[in-house]
């Protein structure tokens, strides 16, 4: 039995580059919702409110869609024949 270490080496980089992106776009998008909130907040304490409330929460949910993609695009990695 032969272990290609160099494969190996890649497939663990990869997996881990793959997962600290993954878990940066959802920290980004969890970020995106918090920030919202605040300006709805903000916006109901009688402050100034900036009109980033629809882009923030379109932020948001592309972070979230992105996050999804990756995990069905691994679930079917994993199902292939």
């Amino acid at each position: 039995m032969h272990i290609k270490w160099t494969a190996l080496a890649q497939t663990a980089g990869i997996s881990f580059g793959v997962t600290v992106a993954v878990v940066a776009v959802f920290a980004l998008g969890i970020l995106a919702l918090s920030r919202r909130e605040a300006a709805l907040g903000a916006r109901e304490g009688g402050r100034a409110s900036g009109g980033a409330q629809p882009v923030l929460l379109a932020g948001a949910y592309a972070c979230f869609a992105v996050c999804a993609a990756a995990v069905l695009y691994g679930l079917v990695l994993i199902a292939a024949p």
